[in-house]
């Protein structure tokens, strides 16, 4: 049997108990404010089935769109240390399904065409008629160029704009969270509103990995899809699209800023909608680009 001093006993008492009263101290503590939180006044449920459905029916219903637009571009980052930021680009853009895309872009100052690309949904070419340059190659980049902005295809405006649902041989899941996020810059309170994601993945051929597609991020405030990303073959998350400021045009719902990030290629797309029509009559020739007389045409792989 051990035998323990009282007096070494009473000492050790003594410490404990000062122990257990220091965080009642004041000079022990800080106290620091932060944003307090709020939550939506809706919140809204639904199931994995109904969600797939509305994302089905969003996409189904719309067969074409021609936009006004500004498109602002931000290249680098934290690998190099620095952001460039260049001044948004008006212009126009058409889509029509299946895989029909043009974007034409105008200087900010002059109004001069700036930019011209177009694409059938396999191969793509882009005019920049300053420079008396053209590139053309195939929707499906082989190769990553050093320019980030080159590895931009017609593709990524054309999902990020159009959010499909799974497809028929892919399979899908449901988790919940929450996303906090400040409504308003001027705003001194955040909001913690809970969310869907949507989970889209593909079967490796012979084996049972699941391989990571998409993950669409809905609010439950509105049920409306706030963010998208968008992965590669290697399992890279390569596109986030953001979705903000839902408009009424026309008949549909459809968000008027549109940020495409690439983070492999630090490169972010601010796409901010003025005038959207959409399922009008787009002809074939709307869809295609006469290069001039003494254009360099380069072909990527």
């Amino acid at each position: 049997m051990r035998i323990v001093n009282r007096n070494r006993l009473g000492v050790l008492l003594g410490v404990a108990s000062a122990i257990a009263l220091l965080p009642l101290q004041g000079c022990f503590r800080t106290t620091r404010s932060v944003m307090q939180t709020h939550a939506p006044t809706t919140v809204l449920s639904s199931s994995l089935n109904d969600l797939v459905k509305q994302t089905t029916d969003r996409y189904s219903a719309i067969t074409s769109l021609t936009a006004s637009i500004n498109i602002a571009v931000s290249t680098g980052g934290g690998k190099e240390g620095k952001v460039v930021d260049y001044s948004a680009f008006p212009g126009y853009l058409l889509l029509r399904k299946p895989g029909d895309l043009r974007v034409l872009l105008f200087t900010p100052v002059g109004h001069v065409q700036a930019v011209d690309m177009v694409t059938d949904g396999t191969i793509f070419t882009l005019h920049i008629p300053y420079k008396k340059r053209a590139i053309t190659g195939s929707n499906l980049m082989a190769e990553p160029s050093k320019n980030p902005l080159e590895n931009i295809r017609p593709a990524v405006f054309f999902d990020s704009l159009l959010i499909r649902s799974a497809l028929p041989d892919e399979f899908v899941s449901l988790t919940s969270d929450d996303r906090i996020y400040q409504p308003d810059a001027t705003k001194k309170f955040v909001v913690d509103e809970p969310e869907y994601d949507i989970g889209i993945f593909r079967q490796v051929t012979g084996s049972p990995e699941l391989k990571t597609q998409r993950v669409i991020h809905i609010g439950r405030a509105t049920l409306l899809p706030y963010q998208q990303d968008s992965y590669d073959d290697k399992g890279r998350l390569v596109t986030v699209a953001s979705y903000g400021a839902y408009q009424q045009f026309g008949d549909q719902l459809f968000p008027s800023v549109i940020t495409i990030d690439r983070p492999v290629d630090q490169l972010r797309l601010k796409l901010t909608i003025t005038k959207l029509t959409v399922n009008t009559k787009l002809e074939d020739d709307q869809f295609e680009l006469k290069l001039p007389q003494g254009t360099a045409v380069e072909k990527l792989p």
